[in-house]
């Protein structure tokens, strides 16, 4: 993984080059973010260009032996601890170790992906995954050991919050006492339920979750979709790739369309319109329906804001834009907290397997009436 490969965060790009460059390097180091945020990428493109042979100023080269092996994760000096348990492959001492095959094609194929695509990807049907006390012990043997070729030896530590207490008590002395050319990168979603201790010791780098406008590149780069499905895509994802990625087999319809027409009936009255609209909405599948009313409450609270303050919106295309102008005069104290929970309750219902007919023609009526109450 290069720098070059992760879509924007330029600043904490250049926070972690120039520690290389000024030779600021923190023994450990906390990348903290939520999942699908770029926590992961960071901390694999940083390992990288710390064993480059040929540093450029603003990314590793990708082409010296050492960037070719980190790249494809086979650097001996390059060592992950992440959450396992038994599979039907490996039914006893499950290991981080027994599981690289695995867990190499799972961040190549994408390194913003989260526990739980994890588990099903090693087979591990309901079972939870641990940092276990006996990993403890392959930790310490593990940097016991000099570096082979690189710089220094990198462990790399996916979701160091899952760790076994032992295991945990194990790292907090490694950190308090590190060993000589051995750096630790821990990935973390949870900060807060990580040992203080450890965090105390490590370095704390705030990954932010990604912008709309970084969401919809990436999805355009990888899926070639369309602006429009691009857009609803970004605006659901709430900054995770991970989310995004999903999104993009899950949405099948023009969300905003279809929102607008019902918000316009809803205004009217016009009662007739909104049982037809039922009948599409009941078409559109469960997970489509879950997404449209996601949908729905993130363009209310862009309405919302731009009632407030129209600087609070950074970016809208020129149909929502004007859609959202529109809008905010009849969203206002009165009516938008009630809105907004009629929305979470059709979701609730959805989500639970209501009839999504019922659901849509009540919550019509429902909204309908706290616009004309606004």
């Amino acid at each position: 993984m290069q720098f070059s490969q992760i879509i924007g965060h330029q600043e904490a790009k250049q926070l972690l080059l120039k520690s290389v460059q000024q030779n600021h390097v923190a023994h450990a180091q906390l990348f903290l973010g939520q999942e699908g945020s770029a926590n992961l990428a960071l901390a694999l493109a940083y390992a990288t260009y710390i064993n480059c042979e040929d540093k450029q100023p603003d990314d590793s080269c990708g082409t010296c032996g050492s960037c070719v092996k980190m790249n494809r994760l086979v650097h001996p000096d390059f060592n992950f601890v992440m959450p396992v348990t038994a599979t039907k492959a490996v039914s006893k001492d499950a290991l981080s170790n027994k599981f690289m095959n695995e867990w190499r094609e799972f961040i190549l194929s994408s390194p913003f992906q989260g526990l739980n695509e994890w588990m099903q990807h090693i087979g591990a049907e309901n079972k939870q995954g641990i940092i276990s006390k006996d990993e403890s012990r392959q930790l310490v043997k593990l940097v016991s050991l000099k570096a082979f070729e690189g710089a220094c030896k990198i462990v790399v530590i996916w979701l160091p919050e899952l760790m076994h207490p032992s295991a945990a008590n194990a790292l907090l002395k490694l950190l308090e006492e590190p060993p000589a050319q051995t750096l630790f990168l821990l990935v973390s979603q949870s900060a807060e339920k990580l040992l203080a201790t450890i965090t105390s010791r490590t370095q704390i780098m705030q990954v932010r979750n990604f912008t709309e406008q970084e969401v919809m590149q990436f999805v355009q780069q990888k899926y070639n979709l369309e602006d429009d499905r691009a857009r609803q895509i970004a605006q659901l994802a709430e900054g995770s790739l991970n989310a995004a990625a999903k999104l993009t087999s899950e949405i099948s319809s023009d969300y905003f369309s279809f929102f607008t027409e019902w918000m316009r009936h809803c205004y009217s009255y016009k009662f007739r319109e909104l049982v037809d609209m039922s009948d599409k909405f009941q078409t559109l599948g469960r997970e489509n329906q879950k997404n449209f009313l996601l949908y729905a409450l993130n363009l209310f609270r862009k309405v919302m804001l731009f009632g407030v303050d129209a600087s609070l919106i950074s970016f809208l295309p020129p149909a929502e834009l004007d859609f959202v102008q529109k809008f905010s005069k009849v969203i206002t104290g009165n009516n938008a907290g009630d809105l907004a929970e009629e929305l979470n309750q059709a979701h609730y219902h959805i989500e639970r397997n209501a009839n999504p007919k019922m659901v849509f023609v009540d919550s019509s009526i429902q909204i309908a009436g706290f616009l004309r109450k606004g």
